[in-house]
């Protein structure tokens, strides 16, 4: 189905360096999976493996029935230069640049389609404020409308939730949810356990070389969580005392 791609034999990396290897990888149209993993474990450079920006040291990753013209896109904020002169509208608007023609694409957008992208974000006020003054979840939010804009049927999204309060998280998780419900495919990296659980139809957890993939309650499993170093044991029995993970599965 249109959307949905496999990865064979991947290996993920960089030229005398594999971050980890994927045996056999198949992203379902309209589903939701998390990337989970600590930090250098590969999940950044997953993303730009799909995205096309980074080839796999070795394997094949096949889009069914082709790849996407578009793939939606959310870089890390931190990637994002906020000091960059623009109007809310106009970075809402560049969702579209990749299908207008040079510099006449901005011209040639839609009001009304910026509006209605900046409306399922709660920016309806803001597009013509300068981008600098958003705060860091206004600013998410402008990015997220861009995403709206780029109508893609398969999105990336890259630490969509980090450094927003969870009025905002909750906002866009909303956005997310009616996207994947829309029957579009969505690849995120994301840290919270519960909102994965909650969320996401599948999770590939990275770790200590190791590739870890299938039903996220199947992934998500204690033994999992501590043998790919994302959860030490004593952080996992205080996170079980609070009652914070009550859909993990003990065993493996």
């Amino acid at each position: 189905m249109k959307g949905s791609l496999s990865l064979q034999d991947v290996s993920v990396g960089f030229p005398g360096h594999t971050l980890f290897d994927i045996p056999n990888m198949k992203i379902e149209s309209g589903q939701m999976v998390a990337v989970l993993g600590v930090n250098g474990s590969g999940k950044s450079s997953l993303m730009r493996t799909l995205l096309g920006v980074l080839e796999p040291l070795s394997g094949e990753i096949i889009w069914q029935g082709g790849r996407p013209e578009i793939i939606g896109y959310l870089a890390q904020s931190s990637e994002f230069d906020r000091s960059f002169p623009m109007r809310v509208r106009d970075l809402i608007a560049m969702g579209r640049w990749t299908t207008q023609r040079y510099h006449f694409w901005l011209r040639k957008v839609s009001h009304q389609a910026v509006a209605a992208a900046a409306r399922q974000v709660g920016l309806q006020d803001s597009l013509d404020n300068p981008v600098h003054t958003l705060s860091g979840g206004e600013l998410q939010r402008a990015l997220f409308a861009r995403v709206v804009m780029q109508d893609s049927q398969f999105i990336v999204l890259d630490e969509p939730f980090a450094g927003i309060d969870q009025t905002t998280e909750c906002l866009l998780m909303d956005l997310i949810d009616n996207w994947r419900d829309e029957g579009r495919t969505i690849v995120l990296t994301i840290h919270d356990l519960t909102t994965v659980l909650k969320h996401c139809d599948s999770a590939l957890l990275l770790g200590s070389g190791i590739a870890t993939f299938g039903h996220t309650k199947d992934v998500l499993t204690t033994q999992n969580l501590v043998s790919q170093g994302y959860i030490s044991v004593d952080r996992l029995a205080w996170l079980e005392d609070q009652g914070s993970l009550l859909g993990l599965k003990h065993s493996a």
